[in-house]
């Protein structure tokens, strides 16, 4: 491979802002792939991969790379000694001097499990309490790279089509379940034409999983109560054919307004956005709705894959401040489900306290008003995908 040093800096430039700054890895990419328009494809995907996978193996690099980044040179190396566990010869910079020499003296005799997966070992305890002879499996899953996966939007086109549009692009996909497609190789498409004309949403193939876990039908009354950017709101759009009426709330109004975006361009004409600025707007939608989703705030530990800062920026003081605001939501937001229809509780955790506890904890509570129908719980050693937990409940009164 060909070295460039502006490319390593803007590499490390990025982590810096990661991690010292505390910046999201994602807006950080995005950013700095924006900062130079005479990068090519290859450029960007040298510093999108090299920072996302520095982060995801933060822990690991830097007991080899020694000392603990402080500055742009030890954030370079991080990058050189992430380049030499993958074979690849480093050039003769003076910022790579000695280091292949530092890393085989850094080389643990007995690593840790927590250090080979390159996790916090408050993580690592968590995980094995929860999942137990099925934890190692699951880190091990999600520190693999994310599959590129798109769902056909059906109100405009079919899947076919989409793939037969990519295909003209050079873009080859294998189809998956009802609507999706898996990309052979990453490629950027949000400036493509099916991207722009509203034909696909990029949504991991788990995530396409929840919306059809409400067996919603055209007319319904539906509600998705965290409805964030939309991507499930535009699902649903999508299966009910856009007919009826989704109510989308959320407590930050401006993911509503990127939904609304998101909604213009998918063609969806049955959203209502409501921003969640007070308990009154869910008391106002008592009994209303045929469905309702409450896709939970969580710790999002299913989804490492694509946000491996998330091992970096989690606390377990904050995973259990988040248990108790999912089960305050599953309480106040199970009111606007009519008797008679469906809730939907889902999240991206891959841990039991956070998803079957939630669930049955709510039933004990609410035995004579609620009965579990389905529940599935998603791993990514499963299928190859994000880790994603649904469960559905009927109203009886």
């Amino acid at each position: 491979m060909k070295w460039y040093p502006n490319l390593v800096l803007a590499a490390a430039q990025a982590l810096a802002d990661i991690f010292d700054e505390g910046y999201y890895a994602d807006k950080v990419i995005e950013r700095t792939l924006k900062s130079d328009p005479r990068w090519g494809s290859r450029d960007r995907a040298f510093i999108a991969e090299s920072v996302y996978e520095v982060v995801r193996w933060y822990r690991r690099l830097d007991v080899l790379a020694q000392p603990q980044p402080d500055n742009l040179n030890a954030y370079q190396r991080l990058i050189g000694v992430h380049y030499l566990l993958q074979g690849e010869t480093l050039p003769d910079w003076p910022v790579f001097q000695g280091l292949a020499e530092t890393v085989e003296r850094n080389r643990p005799a007995s690593p840790s499990y927590a250090l080979v997966a390159s996790i916090p070992d408050w993580l690592e305890e968590l995980g094995q309490a929860e999942l137990g002879d099925l934890w190692r499996p699951t880190m091990d899953a999600l520190n693999q790279p994310a599959k590129l996966v798109v769902r056909a939007n059906t109100l405009k086109v079919t899947r076919q089509q989409l793939k037969d549009k990519l295909a003209e692009a050079e873009i080859a996909t294998t189809e998956l379940g009802d609507d999706a497609l898996v990309l052979h190789t990453r490629k950027n498409l949000y400036n493509s034409p099916p991207f722009k004309e509203g034909w696909m949403e990029i949504q991991d193939y788990s995530s396409q999983q929840v919306a059809p876990f409400l067996d919603v039908a055209p007319g319904m009354r539906v509600i998705d109560a965290c409805a964030g950017a939309g991507g499930k709101t535009l699902h649903l759009a999508a299966l009910m054919h856009n007919k009826g009426r989704i109510i989308a709330l959320d407590t930050e109004a401006w993911k509503l307004d990127e939904l609304k975006r998101r909604a213009r361009r998918a063609g969806v004409g049955i959203t209502e956005i409501r921003p969640i600025a007070n308990n009154k707007v869910i008391k106002r939608l008592a009994a209303s709705a045929d469905r309702v989703l409450i896709d939970a705030p969580c710790s999002g530990l299913g989804v490492l894959r694509r946000n491996p800062d998330a091992k970096w920026k989690l606390t377990e003081e904050f995973i259990g401040n988040l248990r108790q605001t999912q089960q305050k939501i599953l309480h106040s937001y199970s009111q606007m489900v009519k008797p008679g229809g469906k809730l939907v509780y889902a999240t991206c955790s891959i841990l039991p306290s956070e998803n079957e506890a939630q669930v049955e904890a709510f039933l004990q509570q609410h035995a004579d008003e609620y009965r579990l129908l389905d529940s599935q719980h998603i791993l990514p050693q499963d299928e190859g995908f994000d880790g994603f937990y649904m469960a559905s409940l009927e109203r009886l009164k």
